[in-house]
């Protein structure tokens, strides 16, 4: 996950106006929350990977008497304490095989197993999908440890275990105690000893010594004292300060070293806590039975508690927590960004409020860590000459919502409202302009320009003269994910022959390509085979931008059209999409972030066949399956295959559409663990040919090569040759793409 990283040169080059543009935002809006009254206070770790942004304290940790905040306060962790002790500790015993998920709590904590909660499993409780209620009485936690644990014991499910969504403390004081029972220490001593002693979060306990209560900031009164360095939670007070859903006491600067082990797979600073496999697993975003949203094992990820994440960070792909004090993180994979914001709004009267800012502390840190490039796409440069070569020309544009310059303006409207364009007509390739609708697409009218929006993916799939008439200019703005089998490209070539046949010079919006760091992949497509999803005998995944593309299908391919890409700025093929400073958009209802794009040349070469490729569930290209797959087995036989950069979990899905809809799958999620080493087609041919092997005549093997449009590929598959053997069959013609790509990339590796 190191490899993620950006570079030290390209950090620095921008460090400085990033760091003062983010200190003045978040200074501002914690300025704003104290002089509201509704924190006294707040320490703030904004960074990105090994790079800190922001660290900084403002206003006061106690106000009577008043002491300032400064960035070694304690806070009271509040309901963080679920996250960043619990669930990683027991993550920590499933990876030793101590617990299993799937497992009934009752297995090892036999007492709790009445009334019909023998059902439920390790997993629910950190799903909070069990069936207990949020909160017991308060009269349940008096007496010894055993006689509250025996009250829990006694409680009746809510709701029938794995069927519904309900936050629940009661949840993860059960997970504290299935730590102490399975390993027979403490949850504090095991997270101690395992996770915070060797991250160095030595700040980090349950019931702070006397020293470190010198530096807790308070919280309200208890008995006539101020709570400092003891546990606001009266739950967790009860149990003596130490309670799975409660307790922790920590500073931001420790919980930013939680954050940063997460986000580099398990280890920080060559110590490793918890293998990359468990931190996958934890992190991998699950859809709540209920329908309510999306939560990892361990981390909110898009429900009604998704506060924290504010409006930038992207929604299903980015995760974190809150706590009832005024504790939030929040964690973003694409840029091995996080944000850590601790005050105790409930000092001094329990009446504070952090809604507004951790959403304003979220949104400035989304911003400063999307920001770490500049790069400029070929709408950015358009908008930036207040498009100055469109100037008099008679405009038809190719576009979707992906079609916009990096401040959101869509291009439809920037060329609406240019000085000397005229805007004729829009037209939209498969998904339509809004990239969602599945299927063929009807001609449409855009709101706010009034103009006709003419599918190309509907009666026709290439431009008509009617569509073109009163045009003289054709303008391409499409996100592309550099693979042969994605429609846009085919889209792309036979616009450029109609504009050749009608003489309308090609203007080409260039933007980065998501596979660009990748080699070109895969078989070139038989040239006797060529159609919609595959145009051109070209590899499976070539990695090109569309402006590339474009000038491939001119120089190479002999499409006559006068012809200008304005190519991007600032933007190298090395770069992985979050490097880019760019807001990611969705080219397609299933391309949902850059993961997906680059397992998307393998997996979806199953995409013909009868399993599903996630289609209808949040993670699309990343799982797969289907009603007759035995996901374990799947797993265990793609393991042993040992495919460069890839994991395998087993799971069981259900999707809401296309292949399988409304049934239960069997199948893998796909885990990335190093993007440098994916060699995705390869990977999609082993698959297709472990399938075969383990579920036979099951499995529709033979359409692979719908898709794949290589016979001697797929002859070589059918035989049982090695696919390192395959790959090298496509040496000679890789090189001569090679040669021809050469001549039309536009970018600097």
């Amino acid at each position: 996950m190191r490899r993620w990283l950006a570079s030290a040169a390209l950090l620095a080059l921008f460090a400085v106006p990033l760091r003062a543009q983010l200190a003045r935002e978040v200074g501002t809006a914690v300025e704003r929350a104290v002089a509201a009254g509704e924190v006294p206070g707040a320490a703030i770790v904004v960074g990105r990977s090994d790079e800190i942004l922001l660290r900084a304290a403002f206003g006061a940790r106690a106000l009577e008497p008043r002491e300032l905040a400064t960035l070694d306060t304690l806070y009271d962790l509040a309901s963080l304490t679920k996250p960043i002790a619990t669930a990683a500790s027991v993550m920590k015993l499933v990876e030793r095989g101590s617990l299993e998920l799937q497992a009934s709590v009752a297995r090892q904590l036999p007492e709790f197993g009445v009334h019909g909660k023998d059902a439920i499993t390790v997993e629910m409780l950190l799903l909070h999908t069990s069936g207990l209620v949020a909160d017991n009485p308060l009269g349940d936690y008096v007496g010894s440890r055993d006689e509250m644990w025996s009250r829990i014991c006694a409680l009746e499910p809510r709701s029938a275990p794995g069927t519904k969504f309900t936050y629940s403390d009661v949840g993860y004081i059960v997970l504290g105690r299935l730590v102490e029972r399975v390993d027979g220490r403490g949850l504090d001593r095991f997270a101690s000893e395992e996770l915070f002693t060797p991250l160095g979060m030595l700040d980090t306990t349950f019931q702070p010594s006397e020293e470190l209560r010198a530096r807790c900031a308070p919280t309200e009164r208890r008995d006539g004292a101020w709570m400092r360095g003891t546990v606001h939670d009266p739950r967790a007070f009860a149990f003596g300060g130490v309670a799975g859903h409660a307790g922790l006491f920590s500073t931001a600067e420790d919980v930013a070293r939680w954050c940063r082990m997460l986000l580099a797979g398990g280890e920080l600073d060559g110590v490793r806590v918890l293998e990359t496999r468990t931190v996958q697993t934890l992190l991998t975003p699950r859809a709540l039975p209920d329908g309510s949203g999306w939560r990892t094992l361990a981390l909110d990820c898009d429900t009604s508690y998704s506060g924290a994440r504010g409006e930038v960070f992207q929604r299903g792909a980015s995760f974190g927590h809150t706590g009832f004090t005024g504790t939030s993180l929040w964690l973003d994979p694409a840029s091995l960004g996080y944000v850590v914001a601790l005050s105790n709004r409930v000092h001094p009267n329990g009446k504070g409020e952090t809604r507004e800012l951790r959403r304003a502390v979220a949104d400035a840190a989304a911003r400063a860590l999307r920001g770490s490039s500049e790069v400029l796409v070929g709408a950015d440069v358009l908008a930036r000459e207040s498009c100055a070569r469109l100037r008099g020309r008679k405009v038809a544009l190719l576009t979707n919502r992906t079609g916009r310059t990096s401040r959101g303006v869509r291009t439809i409207d920037l060329f609406a409202s240019a000085d000397g364009v005229e805007l004729v007509c829009i037209l939209a390739p498969e998904h339509g302009l809004g990239a969602r609708a599945e299927g063929g697409i009807a001609n449409e009218v855009d709101g706010p320009t009034g103009l006709v929006i003419h599918s190309l993916y509907g009666a026709t799939r290439k431009p008509t003269p009617e569509m073109l008439a009163g045009c003289d200019t054709l303008v391409v703005d499409l996100q592309h994910v550099g693979t042969r089998i994605y429609t846009y490209e085919s889209t792309l070539a036979y616009a450029m022959e109609s504009a050749s046949a009608l003489g309308l010079r090609v203007v080409v919006l260039d933007r980065p390509d998501p596979l660009a760091l990748a080699k070109p992949q895969g078989p070139l497509a038989d040239p006797d085979r060529l159609d919609f999803t595959s145009n051109r005998p070209i590899p499976l995944a070539h990695g090109l931008t569309l402006g590339e593309r474009a000038r491939l299908e001119r120089e190479h391919f002999g499409v006559a059209c006068e012809l200008e890409v304005v190519a991007c700025e600032g933007w190298r093929r090395s770069m992985r999409w979050a490097e880019t400073g760019l807001e990611w958009q969705d080219p397609s209802p299933n391309l949902r972030n850059d993961t997906q794009v680059l397992l998307y040349p393998g997996i979806a070469l199953l995409e013909a066949t009868n399993v599903s490729v996630g289609r209808g569930t949040d993670q699309p290209f990343e799982r797969f399956g289907a009603p007759w797959i035995d996901g374990i087995a799947l797993a265990r036989a793609l393991d042993l295959r040992d495919l460069p950069g890839l994991e395998f979990l087993p799971l069981r899905f259900t999707p809401s559409a296309s292949m399988f809809r409304g049934e239960s799958c069997g199948g893998v999620q796909v885990v990335v663990t190093d993007r440098s080493k994916v060699r995705a087609v390869e990977a999609g041919l082993a698959i297709a040919r472990t399938l075969r092997d383990l579920f036979g005549s099951d499995f529709e093997f033979e359409r692979v090569d719908r898709l794949l449009r290589d016979r001697e590929t797929f002859a070589a598959l059918s035989s049982g040759m090695r696919i390192e053997d395959i790959a090298a069959s496509w040496t000679k013609d890789l090189a001569e793409f090679e040669a021809a790509a050469a001549k039309v990339r536009l970018y600097e590796p």
